[in-house]
């Protein structure tokens, strides 16, 4: 795939290319969740889980990064950090690149004294601005401080769940959000063994959202992405997709 170059301005206005979307643990091949948005100008990696950076790399220039936001303490999110900051330190030669996150990230990943990376603790509530993006947060139903994050630029919207149980409501990212990449771990089967969401339950969120696309992402590599994928399809009323390493979905 092409890495476009920053400044054209004729393509779309948001892209999410997926360099992860395995839940919980990466299955034969596959990785934790990690996706690199990019506008006309800039580009946001969204998550780091493993296995991630090496497909980073393999589909864009890991130099061009003008910040990272980590979604929680879980491991599956954030441990291809190490590698970014490693490649910093001895390929690109890159200083101090934002990583907003929650509080005691840095601590917990023993990567605080890095000089590749400038922390930046971020909550619920907050608003940030990353190029012509803008970055909202919203805690969701999930072990520990989890932030959903919605992205804004040039009238289009991206909503991101990040991880969550039911009980949080995704139309807590606001309305029009052009495209969702939402939480669907497993199917209906296994709801209440752990803290996501099945198919129907992330079909049924995006519906009440009025989201206009649904993405689901974070599935567990034991379960069948299509059972997850036609549950998701009844509740939420339209065509699904699924995330898949490579794909790209614009807006």
């Amino acid at each position: 795939m092409d890495d476009p170059t920053p400044g054209d301005v004729q393509g779309p206005t948001l892209s999410v290319l997926v360099l992860g979307c395995d839940g919980s643990w990466p299955g034969p091949g596959g990785a934790g969740s990690g996706y690199l948005v990019r506008s006309a100008t800039s580009r946001l990696l969204l998550d780091a889980g493993p296995g991630t950076f090496a497909n980073l790399q393999r589909l864009a220039d890991p130099a061009t990064l003008d910040a990272i936001v980590i979604s929680h303490h879980h491991p599956d999110h954030w441990t291809d950090l190490y590698g970014l900051a490693v490649h910093a330190r001895f390929v690109s030669g890159r200083i101090d690149i934002p990583v907003f996150a929650p509080q005691g990230l840095a601590r917990r990943a023993h990567l605080e004294d890095s000089p590749a990376l400038d922390w930046r603790t971020v909550a619920a509530g907050d608003r940030i601005e990353i190029g012509d993006m803008t970055c909202g947060f919203h805690r969701t139903e999930h072990a520990g401080e989890t932030l959903a994050v919605r992205v804004d630029c040039r009238g289009r919207s991206l909503g991101y769940s990040a991880d969550s149980g039911p009980g949080w409501a995704l139309a807590d990212l606001g309305t029009g959000l052009d495209l969702v990449v939402c939480e669907a771990t497993y199917t209906a089967d296994h709801e209440g063994t752990a803290g996501h969401m099945s198919g129907r339950q992330a079909g049924a969120q995006a519906k009440r959202a009025g989201a206009q696309r649904l993405v689901l992402t974070h599935r567990w590599p034991t379960v069948e992405a299509a059972a997850v994928v036609a549950e998701a399809e009844v509740t939420f009323g339209g065509s699904v997709e699924q995330a898949v390493i490579g794909k790209e979905f614009t807006l």
